[in-house]
């Protein structure tokens, strides 16, 4: 999956391997997507497999801060953590394919999930205040343009 997804990535995405030692721990680089709070934004993510993968879904966190109901702000070890139901042990299908998940992600980014939030203040202003939403560019513009951390 790596090799197909470094010959043919999804738009405004790029993977590599974390550490050449270890290919279970991938390094994702996405471009926020057009017409989005998040565009011009380049977030770091790491994808981890676990030893059980396909059978077991992978995690993904998102190192660079962002502003989204769909990912944790909490302080480490929590922050960047993901809420995406394909990836629950009672959703995930090992016939899912990281393309899929990748691709699910910058989606999320185009259009967030206030249902399914981590952050419910957050999901909360995304439904009813979405000038307040705007944050979300403060936030791309802080962390996420220029060297992403």
């Amino acid at each position: 999956e790596l090799a197909e997804l470094n010959t043919s990535p999804p738009a405004g995405v790029t993977v590599e391997l974390k550490d050449e030692s270890n290919l279970h721990v991938w390094k994702v680089i996405m471009l926020g997507p057009d017409s989005s709070p998040y565009t011009g934004g380049k977030y770091d993510l790491t994808l981890t497999l676990p030893p059980t993968y396909p059978f077991k879904p992978p995690t993904v966190n998102f190192t660079t801060k962002i502003y989204h109901p769909n990912v944790s702000n909490d302080s480490p070890p929590n922050s960047g953590m993901m809420c995406l139901g394909m990836l629950r042990d009672n959703e995930w299908k090992p016939s899912t394919k990281m393309m899929a998940v990748l691709e699910f992600i910058r989606n999320l980014l185009r259009e967030p999930d206030p249902d399914d939030a981590v952050e419910a203040k957050i999901a909360e202003q995304f439904k009813v205040d979405r000038g307040g939403f705007e944050e979300a560019r403060d936030w791309t513009k802080r962390y996420a343009m220029g060297k992403s951390k």
